[in-house]
Order: C-alpha cells, then structure tokens, then sequence
C-alpha cells in the first residue's frame, strides 16, 4: 500500500487533478463563449429598439409639426387682440413666426438630425434648460394635482349620492 490514496493508488490523484483542469478550462471557455453571444445578442437589441423608436419617431413627427403649426396659429390669433399695442402685437408675431419655423425644421429633418440640434441647444445654453424644465415640471405637477383633487371630489360625490338614494328592502 502507498502513501496518500487508501487502495494505494498514487496516479489517480494526478490524473483526477488533471481531468478537473481540463474540466474547468472547458467550463471557462463555454462561459466565456455564452457571455460573447449574450453581449452580441444584446447589441442587436439595441440597435434593433434604436431603430425601431427612430422609426416610430419619424412617423409621429409630422402631427409633432401639426401641434406647434397650431400653436403658432393659434397665438396669431391671439395676437390681434392686441391690434391697439404694437409692441405687444410685434412680439406675438415673431413668436408665431418662431414656431412656424420650428414645425417646419420638424417636418423636413430626420430624427437624429433633431435630437443633435436638441443637444447642441443644451450644451450651449444649459441654464435655460432648466429653466424649461424647471416650469414644465411646475405645470405638470399643478396639472397632476388637480386632476386628483378633481377625481377625489367626484368620488366623493359618487359616493355621497350612492347613500342619500333609497335603498331596496329585502
């Protein structure tokens, strides 16, 4: 009987030694292979979400250029209330125009073209980026607060006119 193995068996312990090497080079190199193709996998979805959100985006631009066309229409004719006042006529105007342009830079670029000009804006003037959303988030949450407050009355209404009905006997 040898020394180290109990059925006196002393290569065993080198050949198991190095079946569990190649085991885990094997291992290794299956992982390493399903990492590439998870990573590639994943590229593919991104850019297949890209272009699809391009896509969808470019369909929907032309009501986006519809909306700001009548914006603009709509503070021209507001701005003839103010006939009697120039300069309160003149920058209405100029507004309107502003918008007129934009909804046309809108229709005729692609999307990419219009969220590099986004983000060129932004870079350049970053204060008054948040002073947009700063305000925008102001209104949205103005907006989402009365809207509750309005749900609330209406469910409390609901249920004030569901008690004050007769109820059926039984």
């Amino acid at each position: 009987m040898s020394v180290g193995t109990p059925n006196g068996d002393t290569n065993r312990g080198r050949s198991a030694g190095a079946a569990g090497a190649e085991t885990w080079e094997g291992v290794k190199d299956d992982v390493t292979g399903l990492a590439g193709e998870a990573a590639e996998r994943g590229r593919t979805f991104i850019e297949s979400a890209m272009g699809q959100a391009t896509d969808y985006v470019d369909r929907r631009k032309g009501d986006a250029a519809q909306s700001v066309e009548d914006i603009a229409s709509s503070l021209r004719e507001s701005g003839r209330a103010f006939d009697d006042r120039p300069n309160i006529k003149a920058f209405v105007d100029v507004a309107a125009d502003g918008l007129e342009q934009l909804a046309d830079s809108i229709r005729g670029r692609d999307f990419s073209d219009l969220y590099a000009d986004i983000e060129d804006a932004a870079r350049r003037r970053p204060v008054a980026v948040a002073a947009v959303t700063t305000v925008a988030g102001f209104m949205l949450a103005r907006f989402l607060k009365s809207s509750a407050q309005d749900a609330a009355m209406q469910a409390r209404a609901g249920r004030a006119a569901s008690r004050s009905s007769p109820q059926p006997r039984r």
